[in-house]
């Protein structure tokens, strides 16, 4: 005789349980499911590599390279644009060495043909730099960088960026440069030099101030 209450005169009934085997399958998607989130959580606890190889991000320079030059108007305020590229940035190893006598010398001859004009032979930026007063055109003067400078107040990947772009994506609205892109001019290993000649040039404290720097943007 079944123990299953009977609904009473006047009493609504109630949902009709679902087959026996419909709930066993329930049961089974449900902890299938469970299993497969432990297992993605797994692989990105334990082989972040892998999933960034899985992503298309394993050659996170080359990714990050494509960003760079694929980036629209850099005086865009595209928003998703800039996440992107600071998406990317996040995932591209620094190249920058200032150890490396091969590569600071060409640095510092690609330094000279491309960068000095404005930012000085020696690194001391425009005579009339003023980083609180723009000129009477209103662009800002181009800026030291060398260690009374700003240069190494940021890490190596926003500086290969700025780089190859301009200031453009980091700036503020209405910031104005003469500072153009060069990411039409010069190779990223050409980049790469430049940026390791002008931090061979900083005194040590102000390098290893900057490895940190840079380290924060490692993942």
């Amino acid at each position: 005789m079944s123990t299953r209450p009977q609904n009473k005169p006047g009493d609504r009934p109630g949902p009709e349980r679902p087959p026996r085997s419909r709930r066993r399958w329930r049961l089974v998607a449900g902890a299938a499911g469970c299993a497969a989130v432990i297992a993605v959580g797994a692989v990105l606890v334990l082989a972040p590599d892998r999933v960034r190889a899985v992503l298309g991000l394993d050659g996170g320079h080359a990714a990050a390279g494509h960003v760079v030059r694929s980036f629209p108007d850099p005086a865009s305020p595209d928003a998703a644009a800039r996440a992107a590229l600071y998406a990317a940035l996040a995932e591209m190893p620094s190249e920058l060495d200032p150890a490396d006598p091969a590569k600071v010398a060409e640095g510092g001859r690609l330094y000279a043909t491309y960068c000095a004009a404005c930012h000085g032979p020696d690194l001391g930026g425009a005579p009339d730099w003023d980083w609180r007063t723009p000129r009477p055109s209103g662009r800002m003067a181009a800026p030291p960088h060398d260690a009374t400078g700003h240069t190494w107040h940021h890490p190596d990947q926003h500086l290969f960026a700025l780089t190859a772009l301009g200031p453009g994506p980091f700036a503020p609205p209405g910031y104005q440069s003469d500072m153009p892109g060069f990411r039409d001019r010069l190779s990223d290993d050409q980049i790469w030099a430049i940026l390791s000649f002008i931090k061979s040039r900083w005194p040590v404290p102000v390098r290893e101030a900057h490895d940190r720097l840079s380290a924060g943007m490692a993942r």
